[in-house]
């Protein structure tokens, strides 16, 4: 079975969340805890990791189970797949979630002037800075190389 990622109805992350589980779907939701500030006071408040997102682990032939629920919009599609994530890049979210150590998980997203590590493929183990990013493609300054290389993804982790 493979995970996929449902887009949900904004705010709505934590009850979808439970309304699958009470299908007995498969269902991760990360969740971190923020100081929220106001004028007159602090608050913890628990919202999720990732806004409008959330994990199912289910059979191919059973994915559109999850369309039973209110909040639910759509699958995240990826290059004009479902997207999947893998069993161990959940596992590395809940690992994260769950040490004491770890005092606060943000998100960002690949902008250009960032450095990379290529871990795959053709150009393994070269550093990189990226110089631009599409939607399917990404452009990387490869100083080792003294190159820049146009690339076509199906996958940026």
């Amino acid at each position: 079975m493979n995970w996929y990622v449902l887009y949900v109805q904004s705010r709505k992350e934590k009850k979808v969340a439970e309304m699958l589980g009470d299908l007995q779907i498969e269902v991760y939701c990360p969740l971190v805890k923020e100081i929220r500030q106001w004028s007159d006071r602090k608050k913890t408040i628990v919202s999720p990791l990732f806004k409008s997102y959330v994990f199912v682990r289910l059979p191919d032939k059973e994915r559109q189970k999850v369309f039973a629920v209110p909040g639910v919009v759509r699958y995240l599609f990826w290059l004009g797949k479902p997207a999947m994530v893998r069993d161990g890049e959940i596992e590395t979210i809940k690992s994260w979630l769950e040490d004491d150590r770890v005092e606060e998980v943000t998100l960002s997203k690949l902008i250009p002037g960032d450095e990379l590590h290529i871990k795959n493929g053709i150009l393994k183990d070269q550093k990189a800075i990226i110089q631009e990013v599409g939607k399917r493609r990404i452009r990387l300054l490869i100083p080792g190389l003294g190159t820049i290389v146009n690339a076509k993804i199906k996958d940026v982790v």
